[in-house]
């Protein structure tokens, strides 16, 4: 039989454990948590060359959680994994109303600008640095602030090109996506739905041999439709459903729910790597999912 003050203890007990978990969630694994994923795969077809690779996604830089001076100290961790090639997936700008101060892109891209590979740093935009940027909603196009801070501090930012790049005499193609939901929808914008400025064929039509192919794609969504010709799409944005238990994300922001919520994905041949990223967008939370570097060995 339960007794008053066992149902009180049994109460007492379950508030201490809700204050214990959401405080993990808002202040400890969000902000000082940082690790590495570590994948290995060799995709057909691929040469020797070109072997690891270190991808950021989802930084979504504003105080408190994701600080200029944290992102910086976030890059000096990722220079030190030795990455021949260091790409960032988009997601640069705050992704959420509920912060204390939002970080200039002049200042986030300033701490990223000490990133160093041999292969150089590449970039593609996001979702969020879309959205973020009211002017650029409302030409429907062209360069947001995002493009124009990481392009000041030279990193090279791919909206929908290709690049050749050689390592060691191996050559691959970078390919890099602009963003599948970039225009957001709005009577005042004359938009129902969200309008994406992705355009995978054109992109990879610039692709003049056949050397392998490394995709870049904020949103993991457009896996699908990737050809075979591409032998690995690395993507961001679902920060591995930034809440998870047991491998499962509750909510995740894909039309495909946990398909591509996180990690690495396997579907007719094909390899997708979704990293989890490293900040947090419409709330302040991280539970289960770390914010990380992602490092991928290939060969």
């Amino acid at each position: 039989m339960i007794t008053r003050r066992g149902l009180l203890k049994a109460l007492g007990g379950l508030v201490f454990t809700g204050f214990a978990t959401s405080s993990y969630a808002f202040g400890i694994e969000p902000m000082l948590r940082l690790r590495t994923a570590e994948y290995r795969l060799r995709p057909a077809n691929w040469p020797k060359g070109l072997k690891r690779i270190v991808a950021l996604a989802d930084i979504h830089a504003c105080e408190p959680w994701m600080s200029a001076r944290r992102i910086g100290r976030i890059c000096e961790a990722a220079n030190a994994l030795e990455g021949e090639l260091i790409v960032l997936l988009g997601d640069y700008a705050a992704g959420m109303n509920l912060v204390t101060g939002y970080v200039h892109s002049e200042d986030w891209s300033k701490a990223m600008s000490i990133l160093r590979a041999p292969l150089g740093v590449h970039a593609i935009m996001g979702n969020h640095d879309w959205w973020e940027d009211l002017t650029a909603q409302r030409a429907g196009g062209g360069d947001t602030f995002g493009h124009r801070a990481l392009r000041d501090v030279g990193v090279e930012v791919h909206a929908n090109a290709a690049r050749r790049l050689e390592r060691d005499g191996h050559a691959f193609w970078l390919a890099g996506l602009e963003d599948q939901l970039a225009l957001r929808p709005g009577k005042r914008r004359g938009r129902k739905s969200f309008v994406g400025l992705d355009d995978l064929d054109g992109t990879l039509a610039q692709v003049t041999d056949d050397a392998p192919v490394i995709l870049l794609a904020n949103e993991p969504d457009i896996f699908p439709r990737v050809p075979s010709r591409v032998c690995l799409t690395l993507s961001g944005h679902t920060h591995g459903g930034q809440v998870r238990f047991l491998g499962y994300a509750p909510v995740v922001p894909s039309a495909h729910g946990n398909r591509y919520a996180y990690g690495h994905v396997v579907e007719q041949g094909r390899d997708i790597i979704i990293s989890g990223g490293l900040g947090c967008s419409i709330a302040p939370i991280r539970f289960g999912s770390p914010p990380e570097l992602t490092v991928i060995e290939l060969g």
